[in-house]
């Protein structure tokens, strides 16, 4: 992404047919993709999981399709959000961001086999601020789940899930 930025930022700086303002332009725009393709990175390479322990929305949705009895599904951010709308099937064990939280989700994987198909997820805000992901994937991560999945929801519950149609209930 970087080497692309960059070879657009020289190509349009070479171009001797546009004005100095058109190519200031152009210099700011590719110093600004390259800024957030550096974020980006920066971002990723701070989080506990690895790429293939993420789930999209769009491959989680046909998943949940499926209704494999052996998915657990833990939300891990804030009560009243949870109530207000969730994944069908999740439970809540939150929020990640607090010592109450942690405890709560440990107390309920205790009795799940290591090897158990669980798939946590928050949106609470967009993906690189979020304060409970982190905490609750380290937390069963460190209990040895060996098949322990992200849902990755890089705006938000609301804008990666429920405005792009997919299923959510209501309620405690």
């Amino acid at each position: 992404m970087q080497v692309v930025v960059l070879e657009l930022a020289r190509y349009h700086l070479s171009m001797n047919s546009r004005g100095p303002l058109s190519r200031a332009f152009s210099m700011l725009a590719a110093i600004t993709l390259f800024a957030a393709s550096v974020i980006h990175i920066f971002a990723a390479q701070n989080d506990p999981w690895r790429q293939d322990q993420t789930i999209s929305p769009s491959d989680f949705a046909k998943e949940l399709q499926k209704k494999e009895p052996s998915l657990k599904i833990i939300y891990v951010g804030v009560r009243a959000l949870y109530q207000g709308a969730h994944i069908p099937g999740a439970v809540f064990r939150g929020p990640g961001s607090k010592e109450e939280g942690i405890a709560e989700l440990k107390l309920f994987a205790a009795s799940l086999p290591k090897d158990a198909n669980i798939v946590i997820y928050c949106g609470c805000c967009p993906l690189e601020r979020c304060p409970n992901l982190r905490p609750a994937f380290s937390a069963l991560h460190d209990m040895g789940f060996t098949h322990l999945r992200v849902l990755i929801l890089p705006t938000s519950f609301v804008a990666d899930w429920i405005e792009k149609g997919y299923p959510v209930e209501k309620g405690p």
